[in-house]
């Protein structure tokens, strides 16, 4: 297929090698700096002087980009070069208000726009380990899945265009406030007198250790369903009541960890002490106004079917 990449940096380099060599297609690269187009070229890659350029023989772009201002910036010139009936997926992690902007402007002149925001870090990128979250029409997706195939191992359609960012940001968003959280606890352990190596041995082998954090959302956050317990909320708040009393002994600061605690106390005024102990997150779907019940067979199946 004939495909146009643009964006050859840390991410976007290992990626167009991968669509070239691994996926056998044609490549027209563009990069601010020509010189990171060398091993493209060296691969059989053509090189273009702009995304207009790419854009003429493209059936389909791809671009690989730091974020939202310089996404538009490429598309005001792939827009003057791609045909009708052709489309552009995003690699960035980019903004899904941007994304359906993009998706209508070029919908008027037929043109694809689909967002793919693709998550591995630069290591997945060169071994073809990336998750690749697609927004836009299915169709399209159907269409030119074989490209993306090509450099990510984990391709799949979320939904709408722009719900590939939205799933991207999820995901970003959430790792790092998680890594904030276990900081906190984490230097409360230490400065409580162990070894760094020991507690991190420790705790990642714990009972959720042994699953993955996510997987934990779908026991009974996912379902909307807080009884009978696993674990009940009473015991729950008991442990991190001791644990911010241990931060505060020790003169260490948990700002997530006491916003969690206060939460957790305000289910309990609600009586909610005997429901599970993950019951204080109905607190905030509440507050964002949404219902999130998701039938226990659809994510067995989910589960049964991606492991």
């Amino acid at each position: 297929m004939r495909v146009g990449f643009i964006g050859l940096g840390t991410m976007g380099a290992a990626m167009a090698l991968n669509a070239r060599k691994k996926g056998g297609h044609e490549l027209t690269v563009h990069d601010l700096r020509e010189g990171a187009a060398a091993p493209h070229l060296e691969a059989g890659c053509r090189w273009a002087d702009s995304p207009e350029i790419v854009g003429r023989d493209a059936e389909i772009v791809l671009t690989s980009l730091p974020g939202p201002r310089e996404v538009e910036a490429v598309g005001e010139g792939l827009v003057k070069g791609l045909k009708a009936g052709t489309a552009w997926f995003d690699l960035s992690t980019n903004s899904p208000t941007v994304a359906r902007r993009l998706h209508e402007g070029f919908a008027a002149k037929g043109i694809a726009f689909l967002d793919a925001p693709v998550s591995g870090g630069p290591r997945g990128a060169k071994s073809g380990q990336l998750a690749i979250w697609v927004g836009g029409d299915r169709a399209v997706y159907d269409k030119y899945k074989a490209v993306l195939d090509s450099i990510g191992d984990q391709v799949r359609y979320i939904g709408p265009v722009g719900a590939g960012s939205v799933a991207k940001l999820v995901h970003n968003a959430a790792g790092y406030a998680i890594h904030c959280a276990v900081a906190e606890v984490f230097t409360m352990g230490v400065k409580a007198g162990v070894e760094p190596l020991a507690l991190w041995s420790a705790i990642r082998q714990g009972s959720l250790g042994r699953k993955r954090t996510f997987d934990r959302m779908a026991d009974q956050f996912l379902q909307g369903r807080f009884e009978p317990p696993d674990f009940a909320l009473a015991l729950a708040y008991k442990d991190v009541t001791l644990a911010t009393e241990l931060a505060r002994e020790y003169g260490v600061p948990m700002r997530l960890v006491t916003l969690a605690h206060a939460e957790m106390a305000e289910a309990m005024a609600r009586g909610w002490s005997a429901l599970d102990s993950r019951s204080f997150l109905q607190l905030q779907t509440e507050r964002a106004q949404v219902a999130i019940k998701v039938p226990a067979d659809a994510i067995k199946k989910v589960i049964e079917k991606e492991g």
